[in-house]
């Protein structure tokens, strides 16, 4: 806006009330400041999300789970047989999820093996099994890495610990192979070990996969031949349950030795 003194031939001038106007215009708000929520809900949240509530909560599930089991009692299976209700290959799937599920609550898996014979066969049994093993490892896994590791992790301070916690981040799927194929080493503390490495999902459920047939087809193999227990196959099978142990018993019997010698 001119000042009508400057209009003609004078130089323009802003007015003083001009001036101020664009410089209120031009100068933008600063925005509000975000606040934290720092209420009783945001408190809440934050220690049933803290590492030791989840660790506390994977505790609780897993006992809960074994409960179950002490209740229901699945290895009556191995004398009461399948219900007759279910049949083929509805049957297979409800137990391959029965038997991921029990894995879990730390029910041995020689006995669900042996059922999965005795229920199904050679061959179903052996499908049943390893679906119900696989289903069963990545079901512990995933609760373990979601709910244990980050308050696991920083307990990992012994020289051994750091080692097999080394030797599964790093080589996850060589190692996990091994601990499969190789007798005596307990499938739920495996299981757990892996998750709470920095070790992969998928090479850990391939390894799993892998190394479970030889010994699972051997424990399949000897539930469905139960009845006849001088058969050629149902010797095969005990002698592939039986000489895998006796060379794992010696091989750590002789490491322990070696371990004591240092």
């Amino acid at each position: 806006m001119l000042d009508a003194t400057t209009r003609s031939g004078g130089t323009a001038t802003a007015s003083p009330r001009a001036t101020a106007t664009d410089l209120a215009v031009a100068v933008p708000t600063a925005a509000p400041a975000l606040v934290p929520a720092t209420g009783f809900a945001a408190r809440c949240a934050r220690i049933l999300l803290s590492p030791w509530s989840r660790l506390s909560l994977l505790v609780v599930l897993l006992v809960s789970a074994a409960s179950l089991v002490l209740v229901f009692e699945p290895q009556r299976l191995l004398t009461d047989g399948w219900p007759d209700r279910l049949g083929g290959a509805a049957a297979v799937v409800a137990y391959a999820v029965a038997y991921g599920v029990c894995t879990v609550a730390f029910v041995p898996r020689p006995l669900l093996n042996l059922a999965a014979g005795a229920l199904f066969g050679s061959q179903l049994g052996l499908g049943a099994a390893l679906g119900g093993t696989v289903l069963g490892a990545g079901l512990a896994f995933c609760l373990g890495r979601a709910l244990g590791q980050d308050a696991l992790r920083p307990l990992l301070r012994g020289r051994w610990l750091k080692a097999a916690d080394d030797q599964l981040s790093r080589h996850g799927f060589r190692s996990m192979l091994a601990a499969r194929l190789f007798p005596g080493i307990p499938f739920a503390a495996s299981n757990y070990c892996a998750a709470v490495s920095r070790m992969g999902l998928l090479p850990f459920l391939l390894a799993t996969a892998l190394g479970s047939i030889p010994n699972t087809a051997a424990y399949v193999v000897a539930g469905a031949r139960a009845s006849t227990p001088t058969s050629p196959a149902f010797l095969i099978a005990l002698a592939c349950i039986t000489v895998p142990g006796l060379v794992g018993a010696v091989v750590a019997w002789r490491k322990r030795h070696r371990l004591r010698g240092r």
